[in-house]
């Protein structure tokens, strides 16, 4: 009988961070995964928690509705959408003179 190798074999020695980088997420992932897992919980129980009351159970339920809309953004572009704000300009960009005609 062959030997069949479903996957090269991964040297996990270094524990989590082995782990992580293997799945592709980092410490900031992590938590941006955090705050996206936080806020859909907060949805949730604003959604258990309505009213009956029709338009009342309306605001309220629309707004959870945005709250966990904005949990799936976060988590699905979050890493992304931090990075932008994270990342510091290259040392080589130079930037343009405040006034161009002195």
């Amino acid at each position: 009988m062959r030997d069949i190798i479903l996957a090269a074999p991964i040297d996990m020695s270094d524990g989590f961070k082995d782990f992580f980088d293997t799945i592709g997420l980092t410490g900031a992932g992590l938590v941006t995964k955090g705050v996206a897992a936080v806020i859909a919980a907060i949805a949730v129980r604003m959604l258990l928690q309505l009213n009956s009351d029709p338009k009342l159970a309306l605001r309220k339920g629309s707004m959870a509705v945005g709250t966990l809309f904005i949990a799936i953004i976060l988590a699905l572009y979050g890493s992304t959408l931090f990075s932008t704000v994270t990342n510091k300009p290259s040392p080589t960009t130079q930037q343009a003179p405040a006034n161009p005609k002195s």
